[in-house]
């Protein structure tokens, strides 16, 4: 059976690239997140973590996207 499975390492050049592309600073997306700090937003930059899926659809809104522009996905063989 082939699965999909997210491809952190794209999706973190999504968030950065819809990021720069909008005109936004990460202190922007910090604020609208409600985030105290910028760490959490940094390590989704990195490929580090993923945002969840209630800031993903924050993120969306705020890139004016769907989700699916934001999430990189590849089948299993694409590894």
């Amino acid at each position: 059976m082939n699965t999909s499975r997210i491809d952190i390492k794209n999706t973190a050049a999504n968030i950065s690239r819809l990021r720069i592309e909008n005109n936004l600073s990460v202190k922007d997306i910090q604020e609208a997140l409600g985030f105290n700090t910028p760490q959490a937003f940094y390590k989704w930059q990195r490929g580090e973590t993923l945002p969840s899926i209630d800031n993903l659809v924050i993120l969306a809104d705020i890139y004016g996207v769907g989700i699916n522009q934001i999430v990189a996905v590849c089948k299993a063989d694409d590894r």
